[in-house]
């Protein structure tokens, strides 16, 4: 059976791999960043009509912070997100299933034009002329500094890694030729068509999910897996 990697910080790479596992595949969390919170500041709430997550952990690392938004709505990029928000107290949620930009979009089409951003210290800067958006650091991504043991050990011939995020998928493509392993064995499935760029060319087969969430992503995965079985090693895309 062809074993899944799962590169997203804890607790998400435990969560994905929950679900993983309940789809019957074989699925293994090797993260290559652990996420810190960071101190901040929570702006005055008068001066904003919404809150905008563009990540899960804003929500598990945003801290007592939060508390004082709650009275807002929220615009969140993904499931995953607006789960996470929920369980953070947020109320009125709104999930978009595209990118930063899109939910920025969605937003001021319903009529939120003072957006405050809830993002990482390495997070896609978010900028529309049609709204005034003020970011605030939350949280930390700090980035391994070599594939993790367990995951170069797990490879192995015909592994698929899930990758999460832009970010994610540029380290990995690093991590993975620094440790003079072979792309051309390797399968990767991503939230995003952007996500599967970043992780570069040479792989054995890239699929990209059509909506940015842990279902999508893990029914990719899945199907790749079965083509595995059936045909052998995919021909590379």
């Amino acid at each position: 059976m062809t074993r899944l990697l799962v590169l997203r910080p804890r607790p998400g790479a435990d969560a994905t791999v929950r679900r993983a596992q309940a789809l019957g595949l074989d699925a293994l969390a090797t993260p290559i960043f652990t996420v810190e919170a960071v101190d901040w500041t929570p702006p005055d709430t008068a001066s904003f009509d919404a809150v905008l997550m563009t990540s899960a952990n804003a929500a598990r690392f945003g801290g007592e912070g939060l508390s004082r938004y709650h009275s807002l709505p929220l615009f969140a990029v993904g499931v995953a997100t607006a789960r996470a928000a929920q369980d953070a107290g947020f109320t009125e949620v709104t999930s978009g299933a595209a990118d930063g930009a899109a939910i920025v979009a969605l937003a001021v089409a319903q009529g939120k034009r003072r957006l405050l951003h809830l993002a990482g210290r390495d997070h896609i800067a978010l900028d529309d002329p049609r709204a005034a958006i003020e970011r605030r650091i939350v949280y930390a991504s700090e980035a391994a500094r070599a594939l993790p043991d367990l995951a170069r050990t797990s490879m192995g011939d015909g592994a698929l890694v899930l990758l999460h995020s832009v970010r994610a998928a540029q380290l990995f493509g690093e991590l993975f030729d620094a440790a003079r392993l072979d792309r051309s064995s390797i399968m990767i499935a991503g939230l995003s068509p952007a996500i599967c760029a970043a992780a570069g060319v040479g792989w054995a087969k890239v699929a990209a999910a059509p909506t940015p969430d842990d279902e999508a992503l893990l029914a990719i995965a899945a199907r790749l897996c079965d083509q595995r079985s059936e045909n052998g090693h995919p021909a590379a895309s």
